[in-house]
């Protein structure tokens, strides 16, 4: 899936459902993951630096309602991020 320009691919769909993010250069951004209810974001993989958590009502994986809200979240974040380099 692409939001804003960067390519989100599910690596894992519950339990934890988790993302990798990449840029137009197919270089890693972000590394999203749901576990426990709590969400985060982070850049450029997993292990960086946290820049994003929230809470959504999914524990090992997002509602129906809530998964575009996060996703597009998570994208602004590494954005965010991406521009104050």
């Amino acid at each position: 899936m692409e939001i804003e320009g960067l390519k989100l691919v599910q690596t894992c769909g519950a339990c934890p459902e988790q993302y990798d993010v990449f840029d137009k250069d197919d270089k890693q951004v972000g590394y999203l993951r749901l576990r426990h209810g709590l969400f985060r974001v982070d850049f450029p993989k997993c292990g960086g630096e946290i820049i994003y958590t929230a809470g959504p009502e999914g524990d090992g994986c997002f509602d129906c309602d809530e998964r575009d809200f996060y996703l597009s979240e998570a994208v602004k974040a590494i954005k965010l991020k991406l521009n104050e380099l």
